[in-house]
């Protein structure tokens, strides 16, 4: 089958980026365009810290994500076309993005990879 758009759910772990290689290698023979997508932590799952001090760490799992993200994207050796940086249920932005898109397979890992 000839493949024209991946899109790649990470997690930031280090198991991702032999994630993104496999999909590099799968996307490559067709020369197609390749999608990474990713779930950022929740920050109230942090409820012991007070109140006003969420918004803090919610700017700090955000820049800590999109660090991440961008360090898969220098090290793919592959063009990446879009990032993107979700909360809430992931398999919601995946079927959006499949559809608006054109993403014609989407590749996942777990702890097993």
């Amino acid at each position: 089958m000839r493949y024209a758009h991946l899109l790649v759910a990470v997690s930031v772990s280090p198991e991702s980026h032999r994630l993104v290689a496999k999909a590099v290698s799968i996307a490559r023979p067709f020369q197609a365009r390749l999608s990474l997508i990713t779930l950022m932590s929740d920050p109230e799952m942090y409820n012991h810290l007070a109140a006003p001090m969420m918004e803090n760490v919610r700017e700090i799992l955000q820049e800590e994500t999109r660090q991440f993200m961008d360090e898969l994207v220098s090290r793919a050796g592959y063009p990446v076309e879009n990032i993107l940086i979700a909360s809430g249920e992931l398999s919601e932005h995946v079927q959006h993005t499949c559809r608006s898109q054109g993403v014609d397979l989407v590749i996942y890992g777990n702890q097993n990879l």
